[in-house]
């Protein structure tokens, strides 16, 4: 098996980086954006921060363009940025479940749905409850696996790639 040279790594990170930094970027802009029309200033800056990782990953990517080392730096710091600012808003949402809220949340068309269907008020609160739990939950577990995941790629890589940067350009 052929083993990856530190240019091979260091293009592979540059083209993720690239990717995953505008994604995050534009989408956590975008859902900032959307949040402030609603009027959810709390989501308004839950998106902005996320933004503000992904725009981090680019000029961490962008460092790495200008042969500077410390470009993997911001790469893994993007990460841990996003993950920190998702767990906390998630965590902050559990601790914060309001089953009246919910409850107020119904139009009368559901009311009336639920009301046919037979399901009673303390079985909607435990379902809606359960979906909650679950669903943040779920956020959590997944940035853990994708932005935790992607730190330690940054980081593991390091290494290869400061040797790829070590050589002046006109030698490779």
């Amino acid at each position: 098996m052929a083993q990856t040279t530190p240019d091979e790594v260091l293009r592979r990170v540059l083209r993720l980086s690239s990717v995953n930094g505008l994604s995050v970027a534009i989408f956590a802009g975008l859902c900032a954006l959307g949040s402030l029309v609603f009027g959810d200033l709390l989501g308004a800056g839950v998106g902005l921060l996320v933004a503000i990782g992904g725009i981090t990953e680019v000029r961490g990517r962008n460092k790495l363009r200008q042969r500077d080392a410390d470009g993997m730096r911001l790469l893994v710091r993007a990460q841990w940025m996003v993950l920190g600012v998702i767990w906390v808003y998630a965590a902050s949402r559990i601790g914060s479940f309001d089953a009246m809220l919910a409850l107020d949340n119904q139009t009368t068309e559901m009311r009336q749905m639920l009301a046919e269907a037979g399901v009673e008020t303390a079985q909607l609160i435990t379902l809606v409850k359960i979906f909650f739990y679950v669903f943040y939950s779920v956020v959590m577990l997944v940035t853990l696996i994708y932005q935790g995941g992607l730190a330690l790629y940054y980081k593991h890589r390091t290494p290869m790639v400061a040797a790829a940067l070590s050589v002046p350009p006109a030698a490779q």
